[in-house]
């Protein structure tokens, strides 16, 4: 194994790379904020109406693409049987016009 040579200078260089960017300092009460903001997320919304909390649930992350993939499914099997059902009508319509094309005038 190598062992890599250290350097005195390495040891200043360090400090005085540290001591070039300061870091700033945290506003009071800094880390209590950030548990009550994560603890109001987490809680259950209470809300006045059955659809703002149905809003709410589907609206978080961890919903939002399910959510998506249901509206695109049930978007696209209401398409089909929308289209079933005027394909079914304009056959309807052929055959009367076929057989009987007298009562259509």
């Amino acid at each position: 194994m190598n062992k890599e040579k250290v350097n005195p200078g390495d040891a200043r260089l360090g400090a005085l790379l540290r001591a070039s960017r300061p870091s700033p300092s945290l506003p009071p009460r800094f880390q209590e904020s950030v548990w009550r903001r994560i603890a109001e997320a987490e809680a259950p919304v209470k809300s006045d109406s059955w659809l703002d909390a149905l809003a709410a649930l589907v609206l978080r992350p961890r919903f939002a693409f399910a959510t998506v993939a249901v509206l695109i499914l049930a978007g696209a099997f209401l398409g089909a049987y929308h289209g079933t059902q005027a394909a079914r009508q304009d056959a309807q319509a052929q055959y009367l016009a076929a057989v009987a094309p007298a009562t259509l005038r």
